[in-house]
């Protein structure tokens, strides 16, 4: 019987070093990266400061976002400040659906006239369109984005991200559990409701891209199919279809409706923003560190993308408010929607795409800066952070 000090090189038969087939090499890291080496290290090497070819320490500029041939588990040196710090942003910002109050949305809903038939119609349609969607996100996150990404410290905000999807869902079920709504009619939303069966119709082949287990970047045709998944999710899922839903709830906690709601998706808002903004981040990295991938076919292509996103979010608004409500209409959101689309052009370099688009909702801005003052006691700190990193001042 062996101890666990004892020494067991000469006890135990000699094993072959443990490789990684092409498959698995992908697996752990795209082109190779993150392989465990075919030889191992002979401690003397070590020790003498003469490591093989090919296993020499991560150095920074060699580091990539995607083909990248540095090792994807050596987190440091930092290449890619931004991302490591959108990462630690995130924690910051940590928080959990049960930890806000619902008793004052429960006893709104069940009060026949509490609210109105339109209203109610645009928490149910909200919720619907949102308790997949978030699901779609993480999916995409989890079996297709990340096994793409050869930066670590990018990779270490998409782990971050991917939860963050999962207590958004979490969120969801929660107020549809306090709500005491049908389950089946909420969650199979995406399958029954037109408006919000197009919008994941229009995403799922972009997820159905990156999950395919035998896609590889490494092309400029791969590699422009990565770029423009990136594009769908980060500007028009998270960056276009979320907004309207946003709005209209926001727009009911501000005249004293739903308010646990209203304050869950506060902060799903910050969330996402982050999301979106660390999204833009990366295809701008891709875009500089491969600019022959920017093509004007390409950016036509993109463009058109963005249209189609526009037209299926706003059929989105129209179903969900088929009259005024809340001091709000549909014709207000194809105004918003162009204003957004113009935004998240510009902010990925390309020219914006409708003329004289304003923006409707300038309250929205403040909703996304969750930096105000609330009575901690009543509900909880606006600016939400964990225990440890909360001012108590």
């Amino acid at each position: 019987m062996l101890n666990f000090d004892d020494d067991t090189s000469a006890t135990l038969p000699h094993r072959a070093p443990r490789t990684l087939d092409a498959g698995r090499a992908a697996a752990f890291g795209g082109i190779g990266a993150g392989a465990l080496p075919p030889h191992p290290v002979h401690p003397d090497a070590a020790e003498a400061g003469t490591v093989p070819a090919g296993f020499e320490r991560v150095r920074v500029e060699d580091k990539r976002v995607i083909n990248g041939t540095a090792d994807v588990n050596q987190l440091v040196p930092f290449k890619y400040k931004w991302a490591w710090d959108k990462y630690l942003a995130g924690c910051a910002n940590h928080w959990m659906p049960q930890e806000i109050n619902m008793q004052r949305d429960i006893e709104l809903w069940k009060n026949p006239r509490g609210l109105t038939d339109d209203e109610r119609l645009i928490v149910k349609r909200n919720l619907g369109f949102f308790v997949t969607a978030d699901s779609l996100a993480a999916n995409n996150i989890v079996l297709g984005t990340y096994r793409h990404i050869t930066a670590p410290e990018c990779r270490q905000y998409l782990l971050r991200q991917a939860f963050e999807e999962a207590i958004h869902t979490h969120a969801y079920q929660y107020i549809v559990e306090s709500l005491g709504l049908d389950e089946g009619e909420i969650f199979n939303a995406y399958h029954e409701i037109a408006s919000i069966r197009a919008k994941d119709e229009f995403l799922i082949p972009f997820i159905d891209t990156l999950t395919d287990p035998t896609f590889r970047t490494g092309t400029p045709e791969a590699d422009q199919q990565l770029l423009k998944s990136l594009i769908v999710f980060a500007c028009i899922m998270e960056g276009l279809f979320f907004y309207v839903g946003f709005v209209q709830i926001l727009a009911m906690g501000r005249q004293n409706k739903m308010s646990g709601a209203s304050e869950q998706y506060q902060y799903i808002l910050r969330d996402e923003s982050m999301h979106c903004n660390f999204g833009i981040d990366l295809i701008n990295t891709i875009k500089l560190e491969n600019p022959q991938l920017w093509t004007a076919g390409f950016k036509a292509e993109i463009a058109e993308l963005m249209r189609k996103g526009v037209e299926l979010e706003y059929r989105y608004a129209e179903d969900t408010m088929p009259r005024g409500v809340l001091g709000l209409n549909a014709p207000m959101f194809k105004e918003y929607l162009r204003f957004i689309a113009n935004r998240r052009c510009q902010q990925i370099g390309l020219d914006p795409l409708f003329e004289k688009a304003d923006n409707p909702f300038p309250w929205m801005a403040e909703m996304i800066d969750l930096k105000k003052e609330k009575n901690f006691f009543e509900t909880r700190v606006t600016e939400y952070q964990t225990g440890g990193a909360l001012n108590w001042d």
